[in-house]
């Protein structure tokens, strides 16, 4: 039954499966995420909604972090079988802002229209936090926005400060200076942060890096990388 829900899909023309997430009860749009066939087939399996993100690189399940998961009530195909619409239960709210849904931004004034309902940073962290407040900061006014103006000054600008921040680092580290040292940190990590929001690079993958590495050592982990 399953394989057979999976293969109305026409996995051709969609490598990633665009999906409509709307509240089971009130019909309100939720979000859109994706699918690759893998997730599908768990949401299916489990009636939890699974996605594909493409900047984590990897499946996940709605609510991994933050416990705000979603029952499914159904998957509808549409006419070309390239897109598929569910209607959920959302358990807490569906936006990483802390928002009951991801549109909440008005197009043409870009007036917010939607309270925040829940603290994000308590949710997932402060280094995705900040992740994600970075990517909404790309297109907004560089006159009122730090990041903004960063970003739309170009890669070399960006880059010149990681190395900056690197080297206030590296001085503050030799001046044996703890305060110093973790006042640059926090610099470094937020100007490296932006120029992986810029390739729209999520931390997730540098997590996941990381945590492949837990598995060999230092030496073996070098010897791995090809040149």
């Amino acid at each position: 039954m399953q394989n057979n829900a999976l293969n109305r899909v026409d996995w051709q023309k969609c490598k990633l499966l665009p999906v409509i997430v709307q509240d089971n009860s009130t019909n309100e749009v939720l979000m859109m995420a994706y699918m690759d066939k893998q997730a599908l087939g768990l949401s299916l399996q489990t009636k939890i909604a699974h996605y594909f993100s493409r900047t984590k690189q990897r499946i996940w399940k709605k609510g991994e972090s933050s416990g705000h998961t979603q029952t499914i009530h159904s998957f509808n195909l549409d006419c070309d079988n390239d897109t598929l619409l569910i209607k959920v239960t959302q358990e807490g709210v569906a936006c990483h802002t802390g928002r009951r849904t991801c549109f909440f931004t008005e197009l043409e004034s870009g007036e917010i229209n939607s309270d925040v309902e829940i603290d994000a940073k308590t949710l997932y962290g402060v280094i995705d936090t900040l992740y994600h407040t970075i990517q909404e900061r790309k297109n907004a006014d560089p006159t009122t926005s730090w990041t903004a103006k960063l970003i739309s000054k170009g890669e070399n600008t960006i880059l010149k400060k990681v190395v900056e921040e690197a080297g206030e680092f590296s001085f503050a580290y030799k001046d044996d200076d703890e305060d110093e040292m973790v006042y640059e940190a926090a610099d470094l990590t937020y100007h490296m942060l932006v120029a992986l929001a810029v390739k729209n690079i999520s931390p997730d993958r540098v997590k996941q890096e990381l945590a492949r590495r837990f598995d060999m050592s230092g030496i073996a982990e070098k010897d791995s990388r090809t040149d």
